[in-house]
């Protein structure tokens, strides 16, 4: 799949995101958990790679099966004003 500057763009956002699961860039983008990481460490600066690795090793949000919770949003209650966003209203 060809990616954009704005999708690329959407998909670092989202990974910054703590409580944004790599199964929902998945869902959305269509890219796994290791080619949202390859992607994160092909498009920033090295030391900004490093930071954000460190941030999402063992970040249970991160993965759909470790939150404690069972239902809830991977979107933010602002995110409906986000007009990069490619899944559609609910």
């Amino acid at each position: 799949m060809k990616l954009d500057g704005l999708k690329i763009d959407r998909i670092i956002e989202m990974a910054w995101e703590d409580r944004t699961t790599f199964e929902a860039i998945q869902f959305q983008f269509g890219l796994k958990e290791q080619e949202v990481i390859d992607l994160m460490r092909r498009e920033m600066k090295v030391s900004s790679f490093k930071m954000w690795r460190k941030r999402v090793q063992g970040r249970k949000t991160k993965h759909e099966k470790l939150r404690t919770f069972e239902k809830g949003r991977f979107k933010c209650s602002r995110q409906k004003s986000i007009s990069n966003n490619s899944i559609a209203k609910r």
